[in-house]
């Protein structure tokens, strides 16, 4: 697939979440969707990000946001990790990376030398099915302000 860009149509998907709901972009046609990636539940910049959300989460809300997370793990490891960091929002299971593979978002990464698959971390801000913002070089501690800032 192409490299998705502002403005593209997002691809949908569906899956279920931490809740054990079943979930498709169109259940956020209404909201702005931040829809993000990331690679592991409890890893330190993993964490990081999704407490930076969890902390501007009332801010997020109250501005019209929903949030997503969406990593390969399972849905038990995705409410071990809800429940141990107190998020308020539902992340993703996507063990067969479908959703990632649609946004680009599955991809040969790099490690101390080695080459191998994995979820690359990006965020999309989306609104009425359309890509509104993309972030590819998120700041996991900041990722809040980062997406806050460009909406100023």
């Amino acid at each position: 697939m192409a490299k998705l860009k502002e403005g593209d149509k997002a691809p949908d998907f569906k899956g279920i979440t931490t809740t054990g709901r079943e979930v498709s972009l169109s259940d956020y046609v209404d909201k702005k969707l931040v829809l993000y990636f990331y690679p592991k539940d409890n890893t330190s910049g993993c964490t990081a990000e999704a407490c930076s959300l969890r902390d501007g989460y009332s801010e997020l809300k109250a501005a019209g946001f929903e949030v997503l997370g969406v990593s390969p793990d399972s849905v038990a490891s995705h409410r071990k990790f809800t429940d141990k960091q107190s998020l308020p929002f539902e992340l993703l299971s996507d063990g067969d990376h479908t959703t990632a593979e649609a946004y680009g978002c599955w991809g040969l990464k790099k490690f101390m030398g080695r080459e191998y698959m994995g979820m690359l971390r990006t965020t999309f801000v989306i609104s009425r099915g359309v890509i509104e913002r993309i972030f590819d070089k998120v700041k996991t501690k900041e990722h809040f302000n980062q997406i806050m800032d460009s909406y100023k």
